[in-house]
């Protein structure tokens, strides 16, 4: 073999790098153990914040970069935002009334549900055959768009403008996503905008056990305001006063008293504090953190808020106390409790630091501030609407970071008078209720451009530009497809995929060395091995989250990559029957499998970017583990396994290797059918079968779920076994008119998954709320679900009595794209497969029949789909994940047909004069033996998938089990002979033209 000093670096290259990125699982793992001996939460958590793996990485950086798992397996939720353009257009507009605009928007809205053209285009489109001779500048020269759009800008400058306004817009809305969920504490969340589909966000977030909450917070709309704020001793007095109440001990003058101990503490405070913590707060706030549980439970009871709270003295601006991050839940019971507003002026109002205190040496220390409520609604006297712009930079004068902002001439007007009525005190800036930066005013701050410094990090600045530029949702978003997932159905679902994988791998092994003998057999096993070793690794590099879809791709990677090996040896074998030497046998039986080998591979290589680029979520999981397999068994069985025999060659050791044991020697040997004086029997049989399958298909359907209806799908855990209909019926008269079925998933019958369409399209972020409870009422009421609350039936951890283990939700728009997307990739694989075989082979007849074989083993797997629907104890519904299924079949079955083709090539080219006939019928007995093998290993392996791997995976690889066995019967019955004929009938026509 050339370039064997390529392979081995190549080979140790990717060794060290797997284990580097693997070395990352062991070391939170290690973290984590050590971590759980330490009984306080925040100890814990000051304990992972110290460490540094290899003296470098810190253990969130550890955990960013460790094996991930996808919700399925860990559990959490999935959700898919979509900001509403329409919206931006009209905030655009400023709001018109015209009737021209108003008409337009509707129609556009109306076709953009079943058109696949954007909001923008087909808004354009009405408003210029409802508003003829008339400009878009007319509506769009607004205050919003002031020097981007003039009155007299044409229609394409205004179109132009109104994309970049919406691109903003959606841009914006991730700033905002990514920093509510940063705020929410989520680990290892995954954010991202999706190409193609605009206005689409996805934000996947492991371990959440509370999606109504999650969904609240997605979709409502951020407010950034600015307030002026009290100074501490202003405050603290009410403070003391409100525990002084708790405890039971108040006095007629206690106020007094408190203003005196406030006055005495705040003597020898600095005047001007410029968002500093003096020695004293923080020696105050250190000794608060630092109390133990017993001391602070009897300071309770003497001081139930000043226990907790330690208040700071005169002089700091708007803080007015610091309390431990375990404390702020109890503390916010007090300060917004009925003793709290009869005590406190109802113009304070108390909010806590966005993070930690700085400067100070105690740890996850937050800062409340008191803020000032100047205006009668309640309402901040300045928002963020009129920050235009913001940037993280460098104050010229300290050279410390900062952030400059921008107003509009309204903010700047109203900024100014802001500022100069606050002059040596202190405005607050706050997100989402929760204070970012509260700096001292200096003086009168006109123009409307300032600069906010402060004890402020790189890192701060930069947050805080993002928080001031995109505080507000620019529009409304809402839920258009969610995916939740209970933790317990996650772990349930580790232990089916590592389960099925384990037998599947034992099996494997098994079978080659029971088909080639026991040195091939385990050299076959280890290139196995390294393959796993190595598609671990890169997933890893790659920060990928291993799904149940993605162990499925990895298991059948796996299968794929004995086809390699299988077909190697049978090259090897055929040498050796020839007569020909172990060493020279070898050499040619990896020769001639290579292009085989490498066709196959790369056809699968093709689907599996179709389906990476069409799928979402767990299809595109497995399409990355799928192609990442294809690539690193192409290398281990091709190269890896070759150096290992001319290692052992060159020494002349296994010399008497035959690969062959007596199971295998004489199988499927010099057997001599004629598939071509088969084809008319054949091709009737074929042809019945796809007419029965599209009467089928025409008269009863498909299953369709809500990936292309649109709904809500939730899966409940019962107590005790029930009947699909019972739930249904149950269920019928709370959702009305609305589509509502029941379905027992597993054999069981206590799991049952329960889809309607009930206000799919409404825009109201409750409805969520309210189908979960309309299923408890009815559940309840019906005797099947026994939960006292429904807050207990939506807590996947609470089995006892029935609960929802997991959900999903599909809006319209979303089944719509899903459908659209789903027909595409199916026609764009075949379309590619078409090509790729033609230039390949340079012959339209290949190219043909392998089309031909491959729209036949579709039409086989979703007419049994159609017939069994209903039949079989298991989900036989269309999904995105069986649409993964029906690529990966189209991928795997190319994989047979280019093999049998490519022998067909090569007889073609050695034997020009023989009948074209027996040329195809020995190249398909030549083939027979591979062909079976490789099918009878890929599935074993689909089978342990289908019986272990769990109801989430079922469906899939029942769809590759029905694929696996068609394609294997349509590249001998059906791409073969339509290749044949079409071969002859070419061959004829030249012969009748010379």
């Amino acid at each position: 073999m050339q370039n064997k000093g390529i392979v081995i670096v190549t080979a140790a290259l990717l060794t060290l790098a797997s284990i580097f990125y693997l070395s990352f699982s062991f070391a939170t793992a290690y973290y984590d153990k050590q971590a759980a001996g330490i009984k306080d939460s925040i100890a814990q958590q000051d304990y992972k914040d110290s460490v540094k793996y290899l003296g470098v990485y810190s253990y969130q950086k550890c955990l960013e970069t460790q094996i991930g798992l996808g919700l399925d397996l860990k559990g959490g939720m999935n959700v898919i935002l979509e900001i509403s353009v329409p919206d931006v257009i009209e905030t655009l507009a400023d709001h018109k009334t015209d009737a021209a605009f108003v008409k337009s928007m509707e129609q556009a809205k109306k076709e953009e549900e079943k058109s696949q053209s954007d909001f923008i285009s087909l808004f354009i489109k009405y408003y210029q055959q409802n508003a003829p001779g008339h400009r878009l500048a007319e509506i769009f020269a607004t205050q919003q768009l002031k020097g981007k759009v003039t009155t007299q800008s044409s229609d394409s400058e205004v179109e132009k403008a109104l994309r970049a306004e919406v691109q903003s817009a959606i841009d914006n809305s991730y700033n905002v996503v990514r920093n509510r969920i940063d705020k929410f504490g989520v680990v290892q969340p995954n954010i991202q905008k999706l190409e193609g589909q605009d206005g689409r966000i996805m934000v996947e977030m492991p371990g959440i056990r509370e999606p109504e909450r999650i969904r609240k917070l997605l979709q409502s709309s951020a407010n950034l305001e600015f307030w002026e704020t009290f100074n501490s001793e202003e405050v603290v007095p009410y403070l003391r006063q409100i525990d002084q109440r708790l405890a039971g001990v108040e006095t007629e003058d206690s106020t007094a008293t408190a203003d005196t101990t406030a006055n005495k503490v705040a003597e020898a405070a600095p005047a001007d504090m410029k968002l500093k913590i003096n020695k004293g707060a923080s020696s105050a706030a250190e000794k608060a953190a630092a109390n133990e549980s017993s001391q602070l439970a009897q300071a309770k009871k003497q001081n139930p808020l000043l226990a907790m709270l330690q208040v700071v003295p005169q002089g700091s601006l708007s803080i007015v106390g610091y309390a431990s991050v375990r404390d702020t839940a109890e503390i916010n019971k007090i300060i917004y409790s009925e003793t709290a507003k009869q005590i406190l002026p109802s113009d304070v109002k108390l909010l806590w630091g966005a993070k930690p205190a700085d400067g100070i040496s105690a740890k996850n220390v937050f800062e409340l501030y008191a803020l000032k409520v100047t205006q009668s609604n309640g309402r901040a006297p300045l928002e963020g609407d009129v920050v235009t712009s913001a940037k993280d930079e460098f104050d010229q004068m300290t050279g410390r970071p900062s952030v400059s902002m921008s107003m509009n001439s309204d903010g700047a007007r109203r900024w100014a008078a802001l500022t100069k009525a606050n002059v040596g005190k202190a405005i607050a800036i706050v997100l989402d209720d929760v204070v970012y930066s509260a700096p001292r005013v200096n003086g009168e701050i006109s123009g409307g451009n300032s600069t906010i410094s402060g004890n402020f990090t790189i890192e701060d600045t930069k947050d805080l530009a993002n928080t001031l530029i995109s505080g507000r949702m620019p529009a409304p978003a809402r839920i258009v497809q969610a995916d939740v997932v209970g933790p317990t159905l996650g772990a349930q679902s580790i232990q089916q995929g590592i389960m099925s994988f384990i037998v599947a791998f034992i099996i494997l092994m098994i079978y080659m060395v029971v088909m080639y003998d026991l040195i091939p057999g385990m050299i076959a096993n280890c290139a196995l091995l390294i393959n796993l070793f190595f598609t671990l690794g890169i997933l890893t590099s790659f920060q990928a989250a291993l799904t149940m879809p993605g162990i499925a791709g990895m298991v059948l990677s796996l299968g794929m990559a004995v086809d390699a090996n299988v077909l190697i040896y049978e090259r090897t074998k055929e040498e050796l029957r020839k007569g020909l030497g172990v060493k020279q046998a070898l050499s040619l039986g990896y020769s001639n499998a290579f292009s085989a080998i490498f066709d196959s591979n790369l056809t699968s290589i093709i689907t599996g970017v179709i389906l990476y680029v069409f799928g979402t979520g767990p299809i595109r999981g497995f399409a990355t583990t799928l192609i990442i397999g294809i690539c690193c068994s192409f290398f281990s069985a091709v190269f890896l396994t070759r150096l290992v025999y001319e290692n052992r060659m060159k020494k002349d050791k296994w010399l008497n290797l035959n690969f062959t044991t007596r199971v295998s020697r004489n199988l499927l040997q010099n057997t001599k059918i004629q598939f071509m004086g088969m084809s008319r029997r054949t091709f009737t049989i074929a042809g019945v079968i796809a007419v029965l399958f599209v009467a089928c298909l025409f008269t009863k359907g498909l299953s369709r779920s809500i990936d292309f209806t649109g709904g809500r799908n939730y899966i409940i855990k019962l107590e005790k076994p029930v009947e699909p209909e019972q739930v249904t019926a149950a269920l019928q008269k709370s959702f009305g008119d609305s589509h509502v079925t029941a379905l027992a998933i597993g054999t069981d019958g206590k799991t049952i998954r329960i889809s309607t369409n009930y206000k799919i399209e409404s825009n109201d972020p409750n409805i969520d709320d309210e189908v979960e409870n309309i299923l408890f009422t009815s559940l309840s009421k019906a005797n099947l679900v026994t939960q006292k609350s429904v807050d207990a039936f939506k807590n996947p951890d609470v089995r006892a009595g029935g609960s929802i283990i997991s959900s999903a939700k599909v809006g319209p728009s979303v089944a719509k794209d899903i459908t659209h997307g789903a027909i595409i990739s199916v026609i764009l694989a075949l379309v590619a497969i078409f090509l790729y075989i033609l230039v390949r082979f340079h012959n339209v007849a290949f190219s043909l029949g392998s089309v031909v074989a491959l729209a036949l083993d579709t039409l086989v797997v979703l007419g049994i789909y159609s017939a069994l629907w209903g039949i079989v104890p298991f989900s036989l519904e269309i999904d995105q994940t069986f649409i993964g299924a029906i690529l990966t079949v189209i991928g795997y079955s190319i994989n047979d047909k280019v093999v049998v083709f490519d022998r067909i090539r090569e007889n073609l080219g050695l034997y020009k004069k023989r009948e074209l006939s027996e040329t195809f019928n020995n190249s398909l007995n030549e083939t027979l033996a591979r062909t079976i093998n490789t099918s009878l290993s890929t599935l074993l392996v689909l089978l342990c998938i289908f019986f272990l791997g769990g109801d989430s995976i079922r469906s899939f690889s029942f769809a590759m089990i029905i694929g696996v066995v068609a394609g294997t019967l349509s590249s001998i019955f059906v791409a073969a002979p339509v290749a044949y004929l079409t071969l002859g009938k070419k061959a004829g026509n030249k012969t009748a033209a010379a």
